[in-house]
């Protein structure tokens, strides 16, 4: 059983795993304590290539300063040689006695560590803040286990069910809390998606700003779908990030790329016809719409063909959370077949929405 000492220098490492970036590797912390529970040293991985959170921490001791100390981890130290050594390793020759760590590693290269350090003597306690660690590293995972990016597909609509007025006319349908919640979920995502045909007619940023209009710290990596040209003045070029531009509609292949540039969520805002393609080939992992009191009509659906038939095809969705903003509904679904769960956290100061929110 952990100590309220190890427990507390478990919530510390999950601090320092959020220094650490996103990317192709899990964020990791990790910290060493003495026999008498005192902080030796602490460390986080901080990216592809460089050593993970464990060596990072021992990396700071001298020889022999970590023998009988406890390693407190908040991913399951790796059991597998890649760019770097396995951790399970580098503990057990740094002499530790006993290994705390909140979470099993979900992959198979990597899994076992764990048992590796049982086998050479070392103590070894489990399944610490887990539910902590799990939210941390809930992206990575998912792309862990199915080979792209957590796929999150927003759009706004009128309470008919529309994306805008009969003339094309959007801005706005929701209300100013709606379209700061919008941005400060835009600011958790890795890439932000919008299609040729949204950034012609709207001329989006794709930015993710602060209620003063100016830009919040996380910025998205702005991603183009589609054939048509995007024009050289388009807003999109001005982004703080390089944009990427994919001239296809394969949507697979898109994730796939973005996947192997570490990409672990991807927040798809690009208009009717995109949202409609990522929920027709079973790409949207959580759907967020925000509905406001008004009534459109007219032809301006907020979804258009997602593979639908007949009723008994119908697309069943699991209604994770229901939220007011000012006068609009926020509801959070995913696909009921799975339940697939993110994190919710989303920071309470955002900024103006743009496109068809």
């Amino acid at each position: 059983m952990a100590s309220a000492v190890e427990i507390d220098a478990m919530r510390r490492a999950l601090q320092l795993a959020r220094r650490g970036p996103r990317g192709l590797n899990p964020q990791v912390g990790a910290v060493i304590l003495s026999p008498a529970g005192q902080i030796l040293a602490e460390g986080h991985h901080r990216g592809a290539g460089t050593p993970h959170a464990e060596v990072d921490a021992l990396s700071q001791l001298s020889p022999g300063a970590a023998r009988g100390a406890t390693a407190v981890v908040t991913l399951e130290p790796c059991n597998h040689t890649g760019r770097t050594g396995p951790c399970a390793v580098a503990l057990i020759e740094a002499g530790v006695a006993r290994v705390v760590y909140a979470l099993d590693d979900p992959t198979d290269a990597a899994a076992g560590g764990a048992d590796r350090l049982r086998a050479a003597g070392v103590d070894v306690e489990t399944r610490i803040e887990t539910d902590a660690a799990r939210s941390l590293i809930a992206d990575w995972i998912h792309l862990q286990r199915t080979g792209r990016p957590h796929v999150t597909v927003k759009w706004a609509q009128s309470l008919d069910g529309r994306a805008a007025a009969d003339d094309g006319t959007s801005q706005w349908i929701t209300g100013p809390e709606a379209r700061r919640d919008v941005h400060a979920r835009r600011a958790q995502a890795d890439a932000i998606v919008a299609g040729t045909g949204t950034v012609r007619a709207d001329d989006p940023a794709l930015t993710a700003r602060a209620a003063d209009g100016t830009l919040l710290e996380d910025q998205p990596r702005p991603v183009v779908i589609g054939e048509s040209e995007t024009a050289p003045d388009a807003a999109v070029r001005r982004h703080p990030r390089e944009p990427l531009f994919y001239a296809t509609h394969d949507l697979p292949a898109v994730l796939a790329d973005l996947a192997e540039q570490g990409v672990q969520r991807v927040f798809v805002e690009g208009g009717p016809t995109l949202a409609s393609a990522f929920v027709r080939e079973g790409l949207a992992d959580e759907l967020l719409v925000y509905v406001a009191p008004v009534l459109l009509g007219g032809s301006r659906l907020a979804l258009g063909d997602v593979g639908v038939p007949s009723i008994d095809a119908a697309r069943r969705l699991t209604v994770a959370s229901v939220q007011p903003l000012g006068d609009d509904l926020l509801f959070v679904a995913r696909p009921a077949e799975t339940g697939t769960r993110s994190p919710e956290t989303v920071p309470a100061a955002a900024g103006e929405n743009e496109g068809d929110a």
